[in-house]
């Protein structure tokens, strides 16, 4: 996620609690997706990859902020 901007995300993940937390739900995101793919049924497997998605997109706007203010 973000391989072309590592040093942002990590200048991030510093400073910005916000994106802290947007990080860290997305990785939770993520390993619930792929722990319980087989579990659940495809309306929550759906919803969380929706959810996923909003939160990357979040990420990229304060990213994208921030790379545009340096």
């Amino acid at each position: 996620m973000f391989e072309d901007q590592l040093q942002a995300v990590n200048e991030l993940l510093h400073i910005n609690p916000k994106f802290r937390e947007l990080y860290d739900r997305h990785e939770a995101l993520r390993k619930e997706i792929d722990d319980t793919r087989d579990v659940r049924n495809q309306f929550d497997l759906e919803r969380l990859k929706k959810e996923k998605l909003r939160t990357k997109d979040l990420m990229a706007a304060i990213l994208n902020a921030h790379t545009a203010s340096l």
